[in-house]
């Protein structure tokens, strides 16, 4: 799997059309006819989930900037919801399991920050013990 750049704002990840079709391994073509079945639907409205950003882009040989419609993590998870790919299979999956932890847990962990968080306060404890376990500065000079 590539990676993907995406677009982080106003706390929500925004991807393009052509971003979905490689996250989800469709066409732009099946995106597109989601996304306007998810707006003519009212499932969500376009002007809350959609926002253009400028994007640098090779064409051709030339660095063009254009503005790109983007799409908002509502519109992408309805999307996710939509499409029949193996990879939109396994992001069900996956969303659905987040979701049912949340639900009987009240919470869900987010295990790599757990353990980064986990590692770096063990380190902050080694340095207390260590600095408990010296001797004391005397005051007086």
């Amino acid at each position: 799997t590539g990676e993907i750049r995406v677009q982080v704002q106003e706390e929500s990840v925004w991807l393009s059309q052509r971003q979905m079709a490689e996250v989800f391994d469709t066409s732009t073509d099946n995106i597109s006819l989601h996304l306007k079945n998810i707006f003519a639907e009212g499932e969500m409205k376009e002007e809350s989930t959609t926002e253009d950003f400028s994007v640098v882009r090779q064409e051709g040989q030339r660095r063009v900037r254009r503005r790109v419609r983007h799409y908002n993590l509502d519109g992408i998870l309805a999307v996710g919801y939509r499409v029949s790919s193996g990879r939109a299979i396994q992001f069900r999956k996956w969303a659905t399991q987040i979701l049912r932890e949340h639900l009987t847990r009240g919470y869900t962990i987010n295990r790599q920050r757990f353990e980064d968080n986990a590692r770096e306060l063990e380190a902050a404890l080694q340095l207390v013990r260590k600095a408990s376990a010296a001797p004391a500065l005397d005051a007086q000079w």
